[in-house]
């Protein structure tokens, strides 16, 4: 079964005519105070309207001989980005994390970004009991905000720790990253800054902090230099195992 936004959209048709009959009285609801559909529509870019293209697969390869263990330059700037708080406590959102890996055979060690793995066969959308959980036709997976009603089945059905639940209210939201109470979230590849046609927030830092460690592009273009570097070196999927056939590769582990 395919898990596209495009097939998802034929698939429920009478969820989308509610939301359609349903938008005069949702546009006055407010996710957070100052912070209303409406005006969220409004801000968001025209570009976003022409859809995600079914022809694209975004996705990233990361090097783990170039991420710095210590070096947090990606996390700071999807907090940055996404208006989250950064804060360490269980209940906080993280959307990016560092972890350290270590081979038990030499003792090497490996630092790596971890984040939603925007998996072509996602469990996350699998489990998801009213189709919040979605795979866009481009491969980003997310939440639909407005349908997710925080039971965190995909919580525990990520393989990678990915997803977060918002347990307090939210202040200050930036206007293209709506948020809500009681809904839970993940990585998004930035795509509000990729349907502009810039690149996720993780990846320009990464680059200035001089480390390069994170290449983003269209791995469906064997023209793209992250096709031409999957194709060419070796890269690993995290829990290979599972055949999710994951969009974020890795090198070097």
């Amino acid at each position: 079964m395919s898990h596209d936004q495009n097939t998802r959209s034929a698939l429920v048709p009478s969820r989308r005519g509610f939301l359609g009959v349903a938008a005069a009285g949702l546009a006055g609801v407010m996710l957070a105070p100052g912070v209303r559909l409406i005006e969220i529509a409004q801000a968001a870019p025209l570009t976003a309207a022409t859809g995600a293209s079914r022809q694209v697969r975004w996705g990233m390869l990361i090097d783990s001989s170039k991420c710095a263990s210590g070096c947090t330059a990606c996390v700071t700037a999807c907090n940055t980005e996404n208006g989250l708080s950064g804060g360490k406590l269980p209940t906080d959102s993280q959307w990016i994390r560092k972890i350290e890996i270590k081979e038990i055979r030499t003792g090497k060690t490996q630092s790596l970004p971890m984040m939603c793995q925007h998996c072509a066969e996602p469990p996350c959308v699998d489990v998801c009991p009213t189709g919040a959980s979605f795979k866009r036709a481009d491969g980003i997976v997310l939440v639909d905000k407005h349908i997710c009603i925080g039971c965190r089945y995909c919580v525990m059905a990520c393989p990678y720790k990915a997803r977060s639940f918002v347990h307090e209210p939210l202040h200050d939201q930036k206007a293209d990253v709506p948020r809500g109470m009681g809904t839970v979230e993940g990585c998004t590849l930035c795509v509000h800054k990729v349907d502009r046609g810039e690149m996720p927030a993780c990846v320009t830092a990464c680059a200035e902090a001089e480390h390069g460690a994170i290449l983003f592009g269209d791995l469906n273009n064997p023209e793209s230099d992250i096709a031409k570097r999957v194709a060419s070196y070796p890269s690993r999927q995290i829990r290979e195992d599972l055949n999710l056939n994951t969009g974020v590769r890795y090198s070097g582990i």
